[in-house]
């Protein structure tokens, strides 16, 4: 008889488990579950507004995901769950949250229920990026040697940033946080009782670098209390698929499963992907195409990249260097321009033609030549990670004309993406870190006219993931290590990773019309990015001015 694993992949707004097979990696049965609340941006549940650039989760909503998608799973792979030998799981970041020392979220407190900062911040949480320029600028005039291995610039995204805010924001919030925990430590240990740290989002996300994180002069240097965070996010801590501990009894009644089997450490969404592609060889990146875009490599050695996310040793499989960049808003931006400034006879006309609304506009894009909309989009609708690394930067739209149609825009804000991933693979060649492959993983790999213009706009056969949920696959391999069943992530990738679907290979003609059309999107991005004129950043300014305060 066969045995199995289980993988959890928490997502932006779902979590979705996966059985699959340990020998070959086949997918068995599957379950998706929508968090009640979503994104939280408007306002907490039953309290306050909440000003811009907020992105708040309800921690109760991922248990929820282990209750509900995980038994589903196993009914749907209709298989003996004694047969399961372990769970892994995966988590957006940085998604993190304040805890107590036993790991109870402040947000399901009473005092703090309505103290947003008490909530778990998810990884578009925006509103930190004050606190990133002050970071960034005292680690460069204190020559701080990590701050190179971000870019040269930390994320507003990231640990650090998020933490000032709340100390700045709401000390009492800062003050009563025993813990300071990412989402998928924090969901490791109600699996297992077990507190760890996963190295990745350590060194990704907390900018932990050669054995330590920001030294405690620093830290006082940005604020005398600051320092009061380092044993906040102290813990045992774990390389990728190793052994967090044991499914727990109160687990084991969620899930279904046996108590016992192997718990994987927490990972990173896009970094178990990695190894769903089969892409953890040296020279192959992997771009995650979802709300967000992570675009994730290894390397045998450390190369400094300007706008990189970050660069850490282990950070994706054990004895490598990982490395992470990536864009704030892709799918993120396609679903805004269909919700809220598509016209409504668009939406009538795809349910005519009983097609989604998405498969509308493709169509009617498909066969323009390229530039012949005559328009240029920045893809900084969530800001920019990278290589700006600013979310204060905001979406610009330019060449519109009274006759511009609505699929002559949905066309260029797909090409500002795939642009904007043009950027990334530049940086990365640039700093003499070469890109030999890439492959495609995610939700918008269903889009074949976005994956057609990537190929063209990168001048390279992308390559696409046969996997319906690659990272929940990704967090199974990682749980096969764990229990045992390989003795690392890279044989564990060969032989339970995803084949590819397909392979899109650029069409010369338009890879040359795409050139010239990008040389005008560098001009664009570094006259709005790169000092050219700082208009994006007062019009932010000007928008926060309007909106309540915390």
């Amino acid at each position: 008889m066969g045995r199995y694993v289980v993988g959890v992949d928490f997502g932006t707004l779902s979590g979705r488990a996966v059985v699959v097979d340990v020998a070959d990696g086949a997918e068995r049965g599957s379950a998706v579950h929508a968090y009640r609340h979503g994104v939280i941006t408007e306002r907490l549940p039953g309290g306050p507004a909440l000003p811009p650039g907020w992105a708040l989760q309800d921690p109760a909503d991922h248990v929820e995901v282990l209750r509900s998608a995980v038994p589903a799973a196993v009914r749907a792979a209709g298989i003996d769950p004694a047969r399961v030998v372990g769970i892994g799981l995966d988590a957006t970041s940085c998604t993190v949250l304040p805890t107590r020392a036993d790991g109870t979220p402040l947000a399901e407190l009473p005092e703090f229920r309505a103290r947003p900062h008490a909530w778990p911040k998810l990884w578009k949480h925006h509103s930190a990026q004050r606190q990133a320029e002050r970071i960034n600028s005292l680690a460069a005039a204190r020559g701080e040697p990590w701050l190179a291995r971000y870019g040269g610039r930390v994320s507003a995204e990231w640990q650090l940033a998020k933490a000032l805010e709340v100390l700045e924001e709401d000390p009492e919030v800062f003050r009563h946080a025993e813990r300071w925990v990412e989402t998928a430590d924090w969901l490791v240990r109600r699996l297992c009782g077990r507190e760890t740290r996963n190295a990745s989002a350590a060194g990704f996300k907390g900018l932990r670098q050669d054995g330590r994180s920001p030294a405690p002069g620093f830290l006082a240097a940005l604020h005398p209390e600051l320092p009061d965070l380092l044993p906040k996010v102290d813990g045992p801590l774990l390389p990728p698929a190793a052994r967090a501990g044991a499914l727990n009894a109160e687990a084991a009644g969620w899930t279904g499963l046996p108590a016992g089997i192997a718990v994987a450490a927490g990972a990173i969404d896009a970094h178990v992907t990695a190894a769903a592609a089969r892409s953890v060889t040296p020279g192959r990146m992997l771009a995650v195409l979802g709300t967000s875009t992570c675009l994730i490599m290894n390397a045998d050695t450390c190369h400094e990249v300007p706008g990189v996310c970050g660069v850490v040793e282990g950070g994706v499989t054990a004895g490598r260097w990982g490395y992470e960049a990536g864009q704030s808003g892709v799918g993120d931006i396609f679903a805004w321009y269909v919700d809220r400034a598509l016209p409504a006879s668009y939406t009538e006309k795809a349910a005519r033609r009983g097609m989604s609304v998405h498969e509308l506009l493709d169509s009617l894009a498909a066969d323009q030549p390229v530039g012949g909309h005559g328009l240029l989009a920045l893809d900084w609708h969530s800001g920019n990670r990278s290589v700006l690394m600013d979310h204060e930067l905001s979406g610009v739209l330019v060449g519109l004309t009274l006759a511009t149609r609505p699929e002559e825009i949905w066309r260029a804000l797909l090409e500002a993406t795939a642009f904007g991933a043009r950027t990334v693979v530049e940086a990365f060649e640039a700093a003499g870190v070469p890109v030999d492959e890439l492959t495609a993983a995610g939700g918008l790999t269903a889009n074949r006219l976005l994956l057609r213009i990537y190929a063209d706009v990168l001048r390279r056969p992308l390559h696409v993931v046969d996997a319906a949920h690659p990272a929940a696959l990704g967090a199974a391999i990682h749980a096969a290590v764990a229990a045992g069943a390989y003795p690392d992530v890279e044989s564990a990738s060969a032989a339970m990773g995803a084949a590819r679907r397909e392979t899109w290979h650029p069409d010369p003609a338009r890879a040359d019309a795409y050139d010239e059309l990008y040389a005008e999107y560098r001009a664009l991005h570094d006259h709005f990015g790169r000092g050219g004129t700082d208009v994006l950043h007062r019009l932010n300014a000007l928008r926060h001015r309007t909106r309540p305060t915390p």
